[in-house]
């Protein structure tokens, strides 16, 4: 129970006044002792399994139809369980979806969600060709109520050699520093491409040496760890710490290629959530395609339920 316990008050659920009632008996019987364990164990269960607030959704799962009706789309993810969102695509010129970042800020609240961290857009940024991009990206991750902006994907021109993986990790931590005086977090996520081998490194092994621990952090995205046939929970006991916020999306068993529902696939997602789960702040469901047929809501549903009701709760 003490990594679920660990994940909660990461997650923002333990609070003194949620568990105060088991614990206010300082001196009591073995069988009060036993009552005030199994009400607290109750507590997490209902703080877990009731809000299910530890779980987000990467609005890019559902993008063929959140830019034709954000609204619509924004309350199905509400519906389907979900707490939290994780943004993409915004632009200065069309905002978030269309809607201004205090529209955009006012819906989500509507359906009681929050969004903790959004991918923004990078590259001109990283290669020095517009300083001002990440000034944008900061006022409206913050008008939302974001924490962390996400680097999402690197070019291909930006990422050719050791060298360009250097200039990149002293790019991250000037963004970083950026960031940290606007009182937000600066993290990266990753595609396999990163573990692409330049002697005896990666590109991803030199993005987290080059970049300073304390001001760049990592959203780790299980299934592309997978595709590039590495461990996950070795990466993550090799740099506690470091890795903040999960991508959680499964492994068709047939397609490697494939996305499928979590605990549908071939990815051994119970072993990673129950070595590393109190490591994390913020898990959030992507999923980049859907079988034929499959109605992308249901999905997204029973992607959440499993996480909830099966790999939280073990």
């Amino acid at each position: 129970m003490n990594k679920r316990r660990s994940f909660l008050r990461q997650a923002g659920l333990l609070s003194a006044g949620v568990f105060m009632a088991p614990a206010i008996v300082s001196c009591s019987s073995n069988s009060e002792k036993a009552e005030d364990a199994t009400g607290t164990e109750n507590a997490e269960n209902q703080a877990m399994a009731a809000s299910g607030a530890a779980i987000g959704i990467q609005l890019y799962s559902l993008r063929d139809m959140i830019q034709k009706d954000v609204k619509g789309v924004i309350a199905k993810v509400a519906e389907a369980g979900y707490k939290k969102v994780e943004t993409y695509g915004y632009s200065k010129e069309n905002g978030y979806f269309g809607l201004d970042a205090n529209a955009f800020g006012e819906l989500l609240k509507s359906h009681d969600l929050v969004s903790p961290s959004g991918h923004y857009g990078m590259d001109p940024y990283l290669s020095g060709e517009n300083p001002e991009l990440l000034q944008s990206y900061i006022e409206a991750g913050k008008a939302i109520g974001q924490s962390y902006i996400v680097i999402p994907y690197l070019g291909d021109k930006l990422r050719t050699s050791a060298d360009d993986y250097k200039k990149l990790a002293k790019r991250m931590n000037e963004a970083a520093t950026e960031c940290q005086k606007a009182g937000m977090k600066l993290a990266y996520h990753n595609h396999d491409f990163e573990f692409q081998q330049f002697g005896d490194m990666t590109g991803y092994d030199i993005l987290l040496k080059e970049t300073d621990p304390e001001l760049v952090k990592m959203e780790l995205d299980l299934y592309w760890v997978d595709r590039g046939e590495k461990d996950p929970v070795a990466m993550m006991q090799e740099h506690p710490g470091r890795f903040v916020m999960w991508h959680v999306k499964d492994m068709d068993k047939n397609d490697r290629t494939l996305n499928t529902e979590i605990g549908s696939g071939s990815i051994d997602y119970k072993s990673i959530f129950s070595k590393e789960m109190a490591q994390v702040e913020h898990i959030y469901v992507e999923q980049e395609n859907f079988a034929e047929g499959m109605d992308p809501y249901k999905s997204i549903r029973q992607s959440h339920d499993y996480i909830v009701n099966t790999l939280m709760t073990a």
